[in-house]
């Protein structure tokens, strides 16, 4: 079970009673850069560098992106100081790692424009490509698993994923999925988890798309109880 985790991508003050802005695509990357960045120097970068990093060769248009971030309550300023720069509500502990959140499963996998970030331990979702999914209903309910839970995929070759394990996979042209996955001396099973899913049977598994497995979960018990996730 996924442990409670705090926003990295944007703000962790509490949004109650008030409308936070998303941040565009380029905003959020220039924002995680930064997190990235100050976690692993103990310094920001500077206007330049964030310039150097993502393209852009204008230190103006730099300068307008982070006070769009200053404006959307994701960090302050000091205009007079190359890295005068601080970042807001978030937990700058090298031990947690930023994971991209969907509100249903991405077509794409994690490599889709998540519309939010959880930060976790690293140990509980630090590998690369790995992401979390609301569940759908009856999407795992042979599981245990309740519509809209958090459900946590970690990447994994097909080869390394035991018989019986749940996946998030593609099955013939369907889109991605949750499946149990199992084989047979004809090839890999893939069952449908939905009630009255079916099995698909993919002999060749060279041509079989798994997009990761799933390797846990986190429920909210109580309204009161609300995972703090902030939209961007």
């Amino acid at each position: 079970m996924l442990a409670r985790s705090d926003v990295v991508a944007q703000r962790e003050v509490s949004t109650t009673n008030r409308q936070v802005e998303p941040l565009s695509e380029i905003e959020r990357k220039i924002f995680d850069f930064m997190v990235q960045s100050l976690r692993a120097n103990t310094y920001q970068p500077s206007i330049r560098e964030i310039g150097e990093r993502f393209g852009i060769k204008s230190t103006k248009t730099v300068s307008e992106h982070l006070q769009a971030l200053a404006d959307k309550g994701c960090l302050e300023r000091d205009p007079s100081r190359s890295r005068g720069v601080k970042i807001l509500g978030v937990d700058l502990s090298a031990d947690t790692v930023s994971v991209p959140c969907f509100a249903e499963m991405p077509h794409q996998g994690p490599s889709s424009s998540a519309g939010m970030h959880v930060a976790m331990d690293r140990q509980l979702g630090g590998e690369d490509g790995s992401f979390i999914v609301r569940a759908g209903s009856g999407d795992l309910a042979a599981m245990g698993v309740a519509e809209g839970d958090f459900v946590l995929v970690t990447p994994a070759p097909v080869g390394s994923i035991d018989d019986g394990a749940v996946v998030v996979a593609e099955a013939g042209d369907e889109s991605a999925a949750f499946h149990r996955l199992t084989r047979n001396g004809t090839g890999i099973c893939l069952e449908a988890l939905q009630p009255g899913g079916t099995t698909t049977l993919v002999e060749d598994a060279d041509s079989l798309r798994v997009i990761g497995r799933v390797t846990g979960f986190y429920r909210r018990m109580d309204e009161a109880g609300a995972v703090n996730l902030t939209q961007h």
